[in-house]
C-alpha cells in the first residue's frame, strides 16, 4: 500500500510539473505572438467552456480545502494545492483570450450561484463522515473528468485541448488517490 500511495504522490508531483511548464510555455509564446501570428478567436462554446472549466476547478480546491480542515486527511490538502495549478493553467488561457476571470476575487466558497450551491451540498455531504468526504472527492473527479472529456470535443485549439488533457490525466490521477482511501473505510 506504501508503494501505491508514493506512486499517487509522484504522479502528482510529475503533473504539477508538467502543468507549470506547459502552461509556462503558453503563456511566453502568446508573449512574443508566436502562436499562429496572433490570438485565435474562440467560439461561444470554447468561451463559456474555458468560464466554467475555471469555476469548477475552483469548487475543487475550495472543497478540498474545507475537506482538509474538518478532516485533517493530508489527501485533501496535497490535492487542493494540485487544483490551485489546474485553476492557473485555466486562468492563463483565459488571459490569453482576454477573457474575464470569473472567480478574480472571490475566497474559498464564494462562487457564482451556479456554483454556490453545488459547493454547499458538496461541503454538507463531506461533512457526515471522513468516508463522505472521500465520496465527495470521488464525485467531483468524475464530474471534472466527464467536464474535461466533454470540453476537449468543443475545440479546435491545441493549446486549449493540451491544458485540458493535462487537467484531464490530473483528474483520472485524483479519482485514482480517492478510491484508493475509500476501502480502508468500508471495510469494517
Amino acid at each position: 500500500m506504501k508503494t501505491g500511495r508514493n506512486m499517487v504522490v509522484l504522479s502528482l508531483l510529475l503533473f504539477t510539473f508538467c502543468i507549470n511548464i506547459a502552461a509556462h510555455d503558453d503563456a511566453n509564446a502568446a508573449q512574443r505572438g508566436r502562436k499562429g501570428g496572433g490570438v485565435a478567436t474562440l467560439t461561444a462554446a470554447e468561451k463559456a467552456t474555458m468560464i466554467h472549466m475555471r469555476e469548477e476547478e475552483k469548487l475543487a480546491r475550495d472543497v478540498y480545502i474545507k475537506m482538509f480542515e474538518l478532516w485533517g486527511a493530508t489527501i485533501f490538502s496535497n490535492i487542493s494545492v494540485s487544483e490551485q495549478r489546474h485553476m492557473d493553467a485555466v486562468l492563463n488561457l483565459l488571459v490569453k483570450y482576454g477573457i474575464p476571470d470569473p472567480v478574480a476575487g472571490k475566497g474559498v466558497g464564494e462562487f457564482t450561484d451556479a456554483f454556490k450551491g453545488l459547493y454547499d451540498e458538496l461541503v454538507f455531504q463531506g461533512q457526515q463522515s471522513l468516508l463522505d468526504a472521500y465520496m465527495v472527492g470521488r464525485a467531483i473527479e468524475e464530474m471534472d473528468i466527464d467536464d474535461l472529456e466533454a470540453a476537449m470535443t468543443e475545440t479546435s485549439k491545441a493549446d486549449i485541448d493540451n491544458v485540458y488533457g493535462n487537467l484531464l490525466n490530473g483528474s483520472y490521477n485524483h479519482l485514482d488517490a480517492f478510491n484508493a482511501h475509500i476501502p480502508s473505510l468500508t471495510q469494517y
